[in-house]
């Protein structure tokens, strides 16, 4: 068999998975042929006392449903059937007179959790690596192996809901709290723990009661009114995230109604016909798109061209510099986080124990993983502790000159090897680079707030940055366990590039009189998980009016005239969120548009452009400014382009990216609207020139 093997040891069945040629087990066509075989084994064989599931992969169990192949039934009904036979395989090894048991190390996603599910009891490892979920939502998709059935019946309805409806993973401790999981082992005794419980189960014993609600959930949840309540109470809660842009969402929601109502079967159809339904959306499309995308890019082109790095400095101990020491010890480097003040410096560690011991909390990691982690970072004021890095990551003030002194200062420790990489998030690394002594290796590391949960990293490289730098700071960051995607220099980057027209042309909106609720809502709608203005509180008025003026010449190029009122908001006090006022007021914990922006901006009269309106002139900013970064070769494809306005900008993802977003319109739609706004509103609409090739030659972007 292709995939997996039966070994009888002692009347225990060991079901062998290891799908040849592949680094992870994935379900497909031929597994579900291979599952009916083994199943009418152990029905038929008196000699099988119970059986055990286990992966001969090093870190996997099963990592999912292999996409690329069930995406060629899209549209088919190929799905829908796929899902209908799968269902009844699985429902046959959950009603096995036979104790079965899912031994788990490594990933268990999407369709190897439905897998365990149907298994009688679950071991999962305590490997860091051991990961169980239902990430389908993520797609657009649902579990359609009775994974919105099996889920709610085993650890109650709520806590199933928070994982069928955002695709979160579950760690070890976490799952065995939950009962999603029966025994945690750890990695290297899983095979004869399994054999011990499998021996165990066939003599007749029995685990023990599994961990359960508390007593108020179970009583809500025993009765039809009571489960209806719940549904109700997070379909309410679904629209009000998705704002009707996501299908996923409702369609679990109907699949686990449907099951808890008129039982297991008519559950399964349900999930059948909506997995069907959900794989021929366009939503799915785009998030499937990124998820193949996403996979590319953890992989390193040029593995080879990485030099070793094991021990890293970070400059800065605020926010950011203290979000990259973490995220770098958590992945097994050496940090030196280095502050020029022993307050700032107390206040990251302390930062940094909060954040660990939450995941201990939360049964992520163990005490001893938190101690560890800490235990990895080193505190100093001192620049002469750099002396053996091999790479420093500068995380101090939006400042050239700043940031250059703090360059030489490096420089003077470091050996002519050590890579110095500025959080810098739009000054040019060129400018930057202009005081070192070895420009060859200085580049940018861009990461975004807060780093301990974003995923994007965006390298940035000058002209004189050398391929081992660029290959160095790529598997740095592939370390921390981010997404990395490589630009070229130059004012902004990519992500602030892109961003800053869009939030100008909030601001244009605003001084016309359009009201902040009525911008940020639009956006919000169209799919952003945030409204400008609403973002600029977050960043900082005081930043984004620094970006502006770092911007301007570029801009003032393209004939964007910069709404600058930065300075002036600035100067009244208005920070954003961090001062408590801005575009928004923060007073007591609520969270209002403030009146106070309105006659420091424009107009204060308030007007309401149709939504259709503000969306447009917003999203066409946006995208029009991607196109010209690729043009100016500051982008090295769309794919680049479209992760990093998804995970780095919020960008909607269920709209694949700016460049999978003017493929599915049509270049010539958006050059259309373009010109339509640049008629009313100026030059600063003017399309870029490769939109108008692409718009003339009706060719897409991404293939």
């Amino acid at each position: 068999m292709a995939f997996a093997t039966l070994e009888i040891d002692h009347g225990i069945a060991l079901i062998w998975l290891d799908q040849q040629g592949q680094k992870v087990n994935k379900l497909s066509l031929e597994l579900i042929d291979e599952f009916d075989a083994l199943i009418s084994r152990i029905e038929t064989d008196s000699n099988i006392g119970a059986a055990v599931l286990i992966s001969r992969k090093q870190d996997s169990f099963i990592a999912g449903a292999d996409i690329e192949q069930f995406l060629g039934m899209t549209g088919t009904g190929r799905a829908a059937v796929m899902s209908r036979r799968g269902n009844q395989l699985l429902q046959r090894l959950a009603t096995l007179a036979t104790p079965t048991v899912a031994a788990i190390n490594g990933a268990a996603l999407g369709g190897g959790l439905e897998v365990a599910l149907a298994c009688h009891y679950r071991i999962i490892t305590d490997h860091p690596k051991t990961l169980l979920g239902l990430p389908e939502v993520q797609l657009g998709l649902l579990p359609a192996g009775g994974g919105t059935q099996r889920l709610p019946r085993l650890i109650g309805l709520q806590r199933a809901l928070g994982l069928l409806l955002t695709g979160t993973n579950v760690y070890p401790r976490q799952a065995l709290r939950l009962g999603l999981a029966d025994v945690l082992t750890p990695a290297p005794n899983l095979l004869s723990t399994a054999q011990q419980v499998a021996e165990h189960l066939s003599k007749g014993g029995s685990l023990g009661r599994r961990p359960r609600p508390p007593w108020w959930s179970r009583l809500l949840e025993s009765s039809q009114p009571g489960r209806s309540l719940v549904l109700k109470a997070a379909a309410r809660s679904v629209r009000k995230k998705t704002r009707g842009n996501f299908p996923a969402p409702e369609r679990i929601l109907d699949c686990v109604r449907v099951g808890l109502n008129r039982g297991l079967e008519a559950g399964f159809e349900a999930e059948a016909e909506a997995f069907e339904d959900l794989m021929a959306t366009p939503e799915s499309r785009q998030l499937v798109n990124l998820f193949f995308a996403l996979n590319r890019c953890k992989k390193h082109p040029a593995p080879e061209q990485a030099r070793k790095v094991d021990r890293l400095a970070v400059l800065g101990a605020g926010l950011m510099g203290s979000g990259i020491a973490e995220v770098s010890s958590n992945f097994g480097y050496s940090v030196i986080l280095k502050d020029i003040q022993e307050a700032a410096l107390a206040r990251a560690k302390r930062g940094i124990w909060r954040s660990a011991s939450l995941k201990v909390k939360k049964r992520i990691i163990s005490q001893f993983a938190r101690d560890q982690l800490l235990s990895r970072i080193q505190l100093t004021t001192d620049y002469e502790a750099l002396a053996n890095c091999q790479l420093v990551i500068e995380a101090v003030f939006e400042d050239l000159h700043l940031k250059q002194t703090v360059l030489r200062d490096v420089e003077t420790v470091t050996s002519p090897n050590c890579i110095f990489a500025s959080n810098t998030s739009a000054l040019p690394i060129s400018g930057i680079a202009e005081a070192s002594r070895w420009p060859s290796t200085v580049i940018g590391m861009h990461y975004f707030s807060p780093v301990q949960k974003m995923p994007l990293l965006e390298i940035i490289a000058t002209p004189q940055t050398e391929e081992w730098v660029v290959a160095t700071a790529r598997q740095v960051g592939l370390d921390q366990g981010k997404v990395v995607i490589v630009v070229k220099d130059g004012p902004g980057f990519y992500t602030t590039r892109v961003l800053a027209p869009m939030l100008n042309e909030a601001l244009e909106l605003l001084s016309e009189g359009t009201s902040i609720e009525a911008i940020d809502g639009a956006l919000k709608d169209w799919g952003f998980p945030i409204g400008p203005l609403g973002l600029i509180d977050e960043v900082g008025i005081d930043v984004a009016a620094h970006v502006t003026d770092v911007l301007s010449d570029l801009f003032a190029r393209q004939g964007v005239q910069p709404v600058n009122r930065g300075r002036v908001l600035v100067d009244a006090g208005l920070l954003g969120k961090k001062s408590g006022q801005g575009f928004y007021s923060y007073a007591h914990g609520s969270r209002k548009a403030n009146p106070k922006i309105y006659p420091l901006i424009g107009k204060d009269v308030r007007r309401q452009p149709p939504v259709n309106e503000i969306q447009e002139r917003l999203s066409l900013q946006f995208v029009n400014q991607a196109v010209r970064c690729l043009q100016e070769e500051i982008l090295a494809s769309p794919g680049d382009g479209d992760l990093g306005a998804v995970l780095g900008l919020g960008f909607p993802p269920f709209r694949g990216g700016p460049f999978r977003y003017i493929d599915s319109v049509g270049a010539s739609s958006i050059v259309r609207l373009l010109e339509k706004w640049r008629g009313a509103q100026g030059d600063r609409f003017k399309p870029a020139d490769l939109l108008l090739d692409h718009a003339r030659n009706d060719v897409n972007f991404c293939s």
